[in-house]
């Protein structure tokens, strides 16, 4: 499995040679083992890629990501037929019992809400409001305890003022991370030879993400607490690099201390394995760090 996250930022051509991707800028020529690759992102309208790198991007498991005009994420891309894919398992997913479908969800939004309460502590907050709401938390989250939750998470981590759906630059920041996020989720999802597009509680038509929408949620609030760590007035390269470099950052994950990349994998496997009648237990327990991380992105051009 690949461990660098590479970002281009600027005009550059992105080809394949010799299992290695090369990334030729006007001024330097960069060469990759497509081996150290897990995460691709062209944040930029001014690159190309050729189709042989992306065969052997798609083939390596590495997910690529493209950005419009505005260096917003706007597609990935997911190859057809991971190796683990079989009728079978798609079978599988589409009869997965509803008493674990419930029992995940509310596991999932349990975490997500014990993880917002790790970052309004950490921010010096009151989490009684979240503490209060968490102790309401019935099976599949029935009476919407993740909504209430996020209306008072979002006010006391950013302001009063603040409005999740306006286009401020703390929005557009959260929603690059999450997307980042997402399509990590995704990946690990296709390669455990499952569908992305039936989830457990998102059900949108529209959306070919669904599963990966719901898998993702305990993982978010690694997103808040970083951009509530940052002073920007503009959605600049440098928090969009800082923001894929959280992929790297430290964390801890069911008892042991990893990075966020390698606990999404393990999540999202123990995840499946749970829906599919495999196991009989789930541990979702994340301990954000005490600190923000300012490392460097692996790989940027």
């Amino acid at each position: 499995m690949g461990w660098r996250n590479v970002i281009i930022t600027q005009h550059a051509k992105v080809s394949y040679s010799m299992n290695r991707i090369i990334v030729q800028t006007n001024t330097d020529k960069h060469v990759i083992p497509v081996s150290d690759i897990q995460l691709l992102l062209v944040g930029t309208t001014q690159a190309v890629i050729t189709s042989a790198a992306l065969c052997a991007l798609a083939e390596a498991h590495v997910k690529v990501i493209f950005t419009d005009h505005q260096g917003e994420p706007i597609s990935e891309v997911n190859d057809y037929y991971p190796t683990r894919r079989t009728a079978k398992l798609v079978r599988q997913q589409v009869a997965w019992p509803e008493s674990r479908i419930a029992k995940l969800w509310t596991k999932n939004i349990g975490s997500k809400i014990l993880n917002q309460i790790q970052v309004i502590d950490f921010v010096g907050g009151n989490v009684q409001p979240l503490v209060d709401e968490l102790d309401k938390l019935e099976l599949n989250d029935v009476t919407n305890r993740e909504a209430v939750v996020a209306n008072k998470y979002f006010s006391l981590l950013f302001g009063e003022d603040f409005y999740r759906r306006d286009f401020s630059p703390i929005n557009a920041a959260l929603n690059y991370g999450y997307a980042v996020l997402l399509s990590m989720v995704n990946r690990e999802i296709v390669m455990n030879g499952y569908l992305t597009c039936i989830g457990i509680h998102h059900e949108n038509n529209e959306n070919e993400f669904n599963l990966g929408s719901d898998l993702m949620e305990p993982f978010r609030p690694i997103v808040d607490q970083w951009v509530s760590q940052q002073r920007f007035d503009e959605f600049t390269p440098d928090i969009k690099i800082g923001l894929v470099s959280l992929l790297d950052l430290e964390i801890g994950f069911n008892g042991h201390q990893t990075i966020v990349s390698h606990a999404i994998t393990t999540y999202i496997a123990d995840c499946l394995h749970y829906l599919s009648s495999e196991t009989e237990e789930l541990k979702i327990e994340v301990k954000l760090p005490d600190e923000v991380s300012s490392h460097a992105i692996n790989s940027h051009v």
